[in-house]
């Protein structure tokens, strides 16, 4: 039962915003519980501004109370950094009405943004003005920009265009004393002192509450061609990247690596998609080549280039999507592998980054550790080759009790994964964040130097510790 102070606050809360978009009471599991529902939270209120000025009222009122603020964009992330604790103490800010296109400028090719626009949204607006917003993630129909901005999140065309952060030119924040920095400017250069943009993105929402945008557009590619090679080994997949960079140029938007277990799951949970080639070969690549010029000239490049990886050994078979459709049914594969593990049972995932030319020994060390320590156990390893981030997830053996698995392994597996990580001179959050799960073994991983700036500006930037505390640095 919230004390007299808090009902103080909601009752407040409520003025400022109208009791519809004051939640207490009802199923707000929505917001509560996390996208792999693995925790489960409990808020004072759930509070849904429709404006900026209200996202700053609301920080203003919380902050007066001493009442900590959790934002939310789309509740998609993966590491339990956006729902709140189970106290009941906790103010969750969900973004989601906040969703409007302000701008386009077609000129600077720039878009404005409110930060709880859907990424999918935000893409149509982009190709309904004739051009490209290219970033790109299994959950953009659901995952809004300013959850993207906060992670800093990755997806399939970083190799090209870069994460979130590369994307974006400026922002609207509320601080954590309720102020407002308008900085939605869309210059590429503008030296004025430090780069408070790029602080405030992949910050998580504890430094400040991103509530706008300015994003880059590019011009549409006159056509994209997809392909799916099957290849023997890690080391031909890194084989054909090469290539691949050397032919294709800055023509090359996606390099995506699988392996054949990940691929297994979804033959078995969907297979309608009729996965190809992953019978008879350890992994799989899926490329995409983005052409200014003509779906004649694309081809013509794609083709040889895969012609030079069958002649190198990189490459033992492959399909080049003849249409749009059968290209999109390619990359649907490679997004519905995170969905067939979770079909397949409670997992251990890990989104690590591994600098491109060791990931063949991380990936051949990593794999013989786990398998001799815990038999039976099940690697679904997928990502970003191109860029150097796997998704390196541990399934539990067959015919186990998942959640006895996790319960006894999961640390213990972290921390194999992330010590070797460490060997191999990584990163052991390429794109998810930090959140809640990593924020204890981050100092085990971090450069202490950093941690300890990390922590200053924390202090510096939110002094009451107020927003989302437990996410990132403690």
């Amino acid at each position: 039962m919230p004390n007299a102070a808090s009902l103080d606050l909601l009752t407040h809360l409520r003025q400022l915003l109208g009791d519809a978009h004051v939640l207490t009471d009802g199923d707000l599991s929505a917001y509560e519980q996390d996208w792999r529902k693995r925790t489960r939270g409990k808020a004072l209120a759930v509070v849904r501004p429709g404006k900026t000025q209200e996202v700053a009222e609301v920080v203003k009122a919380c902050a007066k109370a001493g009442v900590s603020i959790v934002p939310q964009g789309g509740n998609t992330g993966l590491v339990v950094g956006g729902i709140p604790d189970d106290t009941g103490t906790q103010v969750l800010l969900s973004l989601q009405r906040m969703n409007a296109v302000r701008a386009v400028d077609t000129d600077n090719l720039t878009l404005t943004v409110e930060a709880g626009c859907i990424l999918q949204n935000l893409q149509q607006a982009a190709e309904q003005a004739g051009f490209l917003f290219p970033l790109s993630l299994g959950a953009e129909g659901s995952c809004t920009i300013g959850g993207n901005l906060a992670t800093n999140a990755g997806g399939t065309q970083v190799l090209r265009y870069g994460n979130a952060r590369e994307l974006c030119l400026g922002l609207e924040v509320v601080t954590a004393q309720g102020e407002v920095m308008h900085s939605l400017i869309g210059l590429r250069k503008d030296n004025t002192g430090y780069d408070l943009r790029n602080l405030m993105i992949g910050s998580e929402g504890t430094l400040g509450i991103i509530t706008a945008a300015t994003m880059k557009l590019y011009p549409m590619p006159a056509v994209s061609l997809t392909a799916w090679a099957a290849v023997p080994s890690v080391e031909h997949a890194i084989k054909l990247l090469s290539l691949a960079h050397q032919h294709l140029g800055a023509g090359l938007t996606g390099f995506e690596m699988m392996g054949q277990f990940a691929l297994r799951l979804v033959d078995k949970h969907y297979p309608h998609l009729r996965v190809p080639l992953w019978q008879d070969t350890p992994y799989c690549v899926l490329l995409e080549n983005s052409d200014s010029e003509s779906e004649a000239h694309a081809r013509e490049r794609f083709e040889h280039l895969l012609e030079l990886a069958f002649e190198d050994g990189c490459v033992s078979d492959a399909v080049v999507a003849e249409s749009l459709s059968q290209a999109r049914n390619l990359w649907h594969i490679r997004e519905s592998i995170t969905l067939a593990q979770a079909e397949e049972g409670l997992n251990i995932k890990h989104d690590i980054s591994v600098p491109i030319s060791s990931i063949p020994n991380f990936v051949e060390a990593t794999d013989a550790l786990l398998m001799r320590e815990i038999p039976g156990i099940r690697l679904v390893n997928f990502g970003h080759l191109g860029d150097g981030n796997l998704h390196y997830n541990v399934q539990a053996p067959e015919h186990c009790d998942t959640k006895a698995f996790l319960r006894d392994n999961e640390d213990r597996v972290n921390t194999w994964v992330y010590q070797s990580v460490k060997r191999f001179g990584g990163s052991i959050s390429a794109e998810h964040g930090v959140g809640s799960m990593k924020v204890d073994s981050l100092p085990d991983y971090k450069d202490p130097v950093a941690l300890g700036l990390m922590q200053h500006i924390k202090r510096a930037l939110d002094p009451q510790g107020l927003l989302n505390p437990g996410r990132v640095v403690r």
